[in-house]
């Protein structure tokens, strides 16, 4: 007999047991008809609606549980062979006691079967609704006349920084240049940078992404020769985050992606940096390029440069700051700490669910941008180190010492940067990010990253104790300090994933109703996830530009998952509850 109708049968002639030894005395015959239960009776009855099983559980019940229904289902059979038995007098009470229990506790487990069913479905069309709702912004590039494939289509700027590997440049359309109010200076490609008209004054950064809307990320190439199809396969990293459309241009995305079998493409994030368009082109003389990096141009633009004469270039949205630039200017209070947190752990944790590792985690490589009311919102970016293969997802096999383990030495987590290399030996991604995350709140609140130190204050990730870790501000939110000393757990198994780590700051910073309760309940935790949705969807519609607050509600709720949102609460409230 089936595992559910088992439990059914059980709790049937459990409860029927139970007023036949708790009833008064009454009239031969036993039970009468009225005090028999029903066929419908209890919530593993025949009658009622079963669940429909979830992918990877077992009727519905989470993996854990799945060895536990299994076993359970073949002491269930015989126990109920041996009732007939035992009802008509052939065993003792307390076999019919032992057999009561059963039933009931089994019963138990599938009620909770079916909360856990309904609220898992509850999350799962408030998640549709939100992926709708964050979809990103049409493409600004997109228009009949500017296409964006080709270099001299932009209107350059000047220098906003360089990295190990690119230099990025502010720019614009033409057209576009032409209908900011006042004179900006610039650079059209083909005019000599020697005779280009210089600056009055530094202007804000917040007015300069205002003048020049997108950045251009000229790749150094010094290895990858100067065909477009080899820089497009060696520098294909860069490309992960890359549109769809931004890959239409000069080969085309089928082309690419033939070429590229093992490579992914990252799904877009509002979180996450995308790249509008990648294209080659022959490398210019840019501003500041014979001062700033001379060594890696083309011999005809340097005599002594090493680098081919054509290189990958990549255009995206302009950001006023980088984290890094921010944190040295305006500390933010804890409040506003807290969600730029949990806007990075939005993005690791789309990284993650996506079978892909950023590993070059730095207040360098995030920038920010604000709302009318002055709140940041952070984008991750530079994905120049990431893993991102179909073929291994987050299991980079680590044979020899040339396999390249990712970027940042400094904010490498421990179960990377202490991995020896040997066969079969395989390291795990899925919490390297995360662990990155906790390290970088340290700067985000306003003191050093205790793993950029100098001497006895410099902590090594492949040798430091959980202990040593400095204490954060007394104005910091428990519950972060908490999530701050989880996510920096030697031990990965330890370490909360991403996606719980977001959860616990959601419900920190907007789920007191639901953990200031005694027990969690499923139907009040759907309940304050519908009054969520409403006020976000209601907000998002009435306020022109969402609001930061807004954009990451409605992040999380287009992400949103029962499991790990039910273990970030038990994970709250054990944090909570210790002494």
């Amino acid at each position: 007999m089936a595992l559910r109708q088992a439990l059914g049968r059980g709790l049937q002639l459990g409860r029927a047991l139970l007023l036949r030894f708790s009833a008064k005395p009454g009239p031969p015959g036993g039970l009468g008809r009225a005090e028999r239960p029903g066929p419908g009776w209890g919530l593993g009855a025949r009658g009622a609606a079963a669940p429909a099983p979830g992918p990877g559980l077992g009727l519905g019940l989470p993996s854990r549980y799945r060895f536990f229904r299994e076993s359970v289902a073949g002491l269930a059979a015989r126990l109920q062979r041996q009732l007939v038995l035992r009802a008509r007098g052939a065993g003792p009470p307390c076999g019919r006691a032992v057999f009561l229990a059963f039933g009931l506790g089994l019963g138990l487990v599938e009620e909770k079967q079916a909360e856990g069913q309904r609220a898992a479905s509850a999350c799962r069309d408030i998640q549709e609704i939100f992926t709708q709702k964050n979809k990103l912004l049409p493409d600004p590039l997109a228009s009949r006349r500017w296409q964006g494939f080709q270099l001299e289509e932009y209107l350059i700027g000047q220098s906003i920084g360089k990295g190990c590997s690119a230099a990025v440049y502010e720019a614009t359309m033409p057209s576009w240049f032409q209908k900011q109010e006042g004179p900006r200076d610039g650079l059209l490609l083909g005019q000599d940078p020697a005779i280009a008209p210089q600056s009055e004054g530094k202007q804000s950064a917040q007015h300069t992404a205002t003048a020049f809307p997108l950045a251009i990320k000229m790749m150094w190439n010094i290895s990858a020769g100067s065909s477009s199809e080899a820089i497009l396969s060696t520098m294909s990293q860069e490309l992960v985050p890359a549109s769809r459309m931004a890959l239409s241009g000069e080969y085309g995305a089928a082309i690419f992606r033939k070429h590229e079998k093992g490579s992914k493409q990252l799904a877009p994030h509002p979180n996450i940096i995308q790249v509008l368009r990648a294209f080659t082109s022959s490398v210019p003389l840019l501003p500041g390029a014979l001062v700033d990096y001379p060594d890696v141009l083309p011999p005809k633009l340097c005599p002594s440069g090493l680098g081919h004469g054509r290189t990958l270039f990549l255009v995206m949205k302009n950001y006023p700051w980088t984290l890094r630039q921010y944190l040295q200017v305006r500390p933010p209070s804890p409040r506003l700490a807290t969600m730029m947190i949990l806007q990075l752990l939005e993005g690791v944790a789309h990284l993650v669910q996506q079978g892909i590792a950023h590993r070059d985690l730095k207040s360098d490589n995030i920038l920010m941008e604000f709302d009318s009311a002055g709140c940041p919102w952070l984008v991750i970016t530079d994905f120049g180190c990431c893993l991102a293969d179909e073929s291994i997802g987050l299991q980079l096999p680590f044979t020899s010492w040339y396999v390249d383990r990712g970027g940042n030495s400094c904010l490498m987590a421990p179960e990377v940067s202490t991995a020896c290399p040997g066969p079969g030996v395989v390291i795990n991604y899925s919490k390297a990010d995360a662990w990155a995350v906790g390290a970088i709140a340290y700067e985000i609140f306003g003191l050093p990253n205790p793993f950029y130190g100098h001497g006895k204050t410099q902590l090594e990730s492949r040798s430091y104790h959980e202990s040593q870790l400095p204490a954060l501000p007394e104005n910091v939110p428990l519950d972060v300090r908490q999530l701050v000393r989880a996510l920096l757990q030697r031990d990965a198994s330890k370490r909360p994933s991403a996606r719980i780590a977001a959860n616990v700051l959601h419900l920190s910073l907007w789920g007191e109703s639901i953990l200031a309760m005694k027990s969690l309940k499923s139907d009040k935790m759907i309940g304050w996830l519908l009054h969520q949705s409403a006020a976000a969807l209601l907000t998002d519609r009435l306020i022109e530009g969402s609001s930061v607050e807004t954009k990451v509600k409605m992040c999380f709720l287009a992400n949103l998952e029962y499991e790990a949102l039910c273990q970030a609460a038990f994970l709250l409230c054990s944090w909570r509850a210790a002494p």
